[in-house]
C-alpha cells in the first residue's frame, strides 16, 4: 500500500539570503589549498564561501597562467548563477601578475558587476602597506622565469625587494605538498634583515597555517597569498574580528581608501 503523502497548506517563509555575505573563489582546477584556507579562516555564521574551478594545466609557465584568461567570466558566473556576490577572489597570484588586476577584474565584473573583485597580487600590496612595510623580502615556489615577473610587479607598486627567492618547482600540486615546517624553514632563510616584511606568494602554498610561528621568529610581518586575500575578503564583508593567532595582518582594519583602490 502506498505511503501517504500530506502535503502542508502553508508556504514557508523565505530569507532574502541563507547566508548574509557571499563570497565567490574563482580557484584553478588543481587547488589543494584554497578551500580548505578559506574555510578555516573565512567562512563563519554570516559569511559563506562558493566555489567553482576553471581550467589550469601544469607546468607554471607563463603561457599556461594566460590561458586562464578566457574562463574567468564564465568560471564566475556559474558560482550561484543570477544571483548576486559581495566579493569575488581570483585565487592565483602568479597568474595575478601575468594577466594583470585590472584585467581580471573586468572579466569577473562582465559575469558579477555588482561584485568586489581581491587578487591575490592587489590584496598583498593593500596587506604590506597596511602593515607599513616599505622594503620587503619575498619567498615563492615558482622558477627563476616566473618569478621575474612577481619582482617586476611588487618594484612597480613602490615596494624595495632587498632578497627575492624562489624554490624552483613548476607544479601546483607539488608547491601544495610543501611541508609545513618547510615553509618555515624557507621562510626564515629567506628573510632579510632590513627588510620590514616577508611576502610568501602562492595560493597553492599551505603558509596561511604557520604566519603567526614565522613572525614569532623573524619578529617581522609575513604576509602569504592566501592570508591577504581572506584578510581583505573578511573586511569588505564588514568581518572587523581582530584573529592574532593567525598574524599581524589580521588585527587590522581595511582603510576605506585602501578597499576602494580594490573595487
Amino acid at each position: 500500500m502506498p505511503t501517504v503523502i500530506h502535503p502542508l497548506s502553508k508556504t514557508p517563509q523565505l530569507d532574502e539570503r541563507a547566508l548574509e555575505k557571499r563570497i565567490g573563489l574563482v580557484i584553478l582546477a588543481t587547488d589543494h589549498t584554497t578551500e580548505p584556507d578559506f574555510a578555516a579562516l573565512v567562512a563563519n555564521e554570516r559569511i559563506g564561501i562558493y566555489v567553482n574551478r576553471v581550467p589550469y594545466a601544469n607546468p607554471v609557465t607563463r603561457e599556461n597562467l594566460l590561458a586562464m584568461q578566457p574562463s574567468l567570466t564564465a568560471g564566475a558566473a556559474l558560482i550561484l548563477p543570477g544571483e548576486a556576490l559581495d566579493v569575488v577572489m581570483y585565487s592565483c597570484t602568479s597568474a595575478s601578475v601575468m594577466i594583470g588586476d585590472a584585467e581580471i577584474e573586468r572579466a569577473i565584473h562582465a559575469a558579477k558587476p555588482e561584485a568586489q573583485v581581491v587578487t591575490p597580487t592587489a590584496a598583498a600590496v593593500t596587506a604590506l602597506k597596511a602593515l607599513g612595510a616599505r622594503r620587503i623580502s619575498v619567498l615563492t615556489p615558482y622558477t627563476v622565469e616566473t618569478s621575474q615577473p612577481m619582482a617586476g610587479y611588487f618594484t612597480a607598486q613602490g615596494f624595495i625587494i632587498d632578497r627575492f627567492t624562489c624554490l624552483g618547482l613548476t607544479d601546483d600540486r607539488e608547491m601544495a605538498r610543501i611541508s609545513h615546517d618547510d615553509i618555515v624553514a624557507f621562510a626564515l632563510d629567506a628573510m632579510a634583515e632590513e627588510s620590514d616584511a616577508l611576502f610568501i606568494s602562492c595560493t597553492a602554498v599551505r603558509a596561511a597555517a604557520v604566519i603567526a610561528k614565522i613572525e614569532t621568529s623573524i619578529g617581522k610581518a609575513v604576509v602569504s597569498s592566501n592570508l591577504a586575500t581572506a584578510w581583505m575578503c573578511l573586511r569588505l564583508c564588514g568581518d572587523s574580528a581582530a584573529r592574532p593567532a593567525r598574524g599581524r595582518l589580521m588585527t587590522l582594519p581595511l582603510v576605506e581608501r585602501q578597499a576602494r583602490q580594490e573595487r
